[in-house]
């Protein structure tokens, strides 16, 4: 079992960006049959919030965000199966991908690592994805439906999704995000939540959900 200090450490390591200590610590865990549910609802998710809050104040940026992203990423790589294998259920299903026509993925691939970090499983679509992939997706099991679009030329084709997913009567949520993207664009096109950064995207996948944010 983790000792406290040990599990302030992985906070600590998380934060800092230090994968090596991470996965060593997760790994103890996990090889002392701990709780591993526990240790990332206790150290891990808090840790992650912890740098969204951080980017959010302007304390960090992107490279500092996606180095801790890929930290807890080594954790999570870690205890995903073991979750998997104890049936453990997710805050929610999320997919998200790029919409048509947009290739681009650095601001999507942020946020995936966030989402799962915050204790969602994420299935990622990738970029340039047609409509009918993120209905597929829904048909599948997701609840929450994210899209991105980082181009001006590209932001219409949520549109189209929105439209594509309203119209096959399903439950799942739509949030949007991507540099283009405006809170006012979110309530024109009827999508459920916006988010302005990778950790505001968190907080409106729970916000559509209907979660503490």
């Amino acid at each position: 079992m983790l000792s406290e200090q040990e599990k302030d450490a992985l906070f600590e390591a998380i934060c800092d960006g230090d994968r090596e200590t991470v996965v060593a610590l997760v790994t103890k865990a996990r090889d002392a049959g701990e709780d591993l549910g526990l240790l990332l609802n206790d150290a891990m998710i808090p840790a992650m919030a912890e740098v969204g809050d951080q980017f959010s104040s302007g304390e960090i940026f992107v490279p500092e965000m996606l180095v801790a992203a890929r930290a807890m990423q080594g954790g999570i790589d870690i205890i995903e199966p073991v979750l998997a294998a104890n049936k453990h259920e997710p805050l929610a299903r999320v997919c998200i991908g790029s919409v048509k026509g947009d290739l681009h993925d650095i601001g999507k691939n942020l946020v995936v690592m966030m989402l799962k970090g915050a204790g969602f499983e994420v299935e990622d679509l990738g970029v340039d994805v047609p409509d009918e992939d993120f209905a597929k997706a829904v048909e599948r099991g997701n609840q929450v439906v994210c899209l991105s679009a980082l181009l001006t030329t590209t932001k219409p084709q949520m549109i189209s999704v929105v439209k594509h997913l309203r119209q096959a009567a399903n439950q799942a949520k739509i949030v949007i995000g991507g540099a283009v993207i405006t809170q006012d664009y979110a309530d024109k096109i009827g999508a459920d939540a916006f988010g302005e950064d990778a950790p505001g995207a968190v907080k409106a996948v729970k916000r559509a959900l209907g979660l503490a944010a």
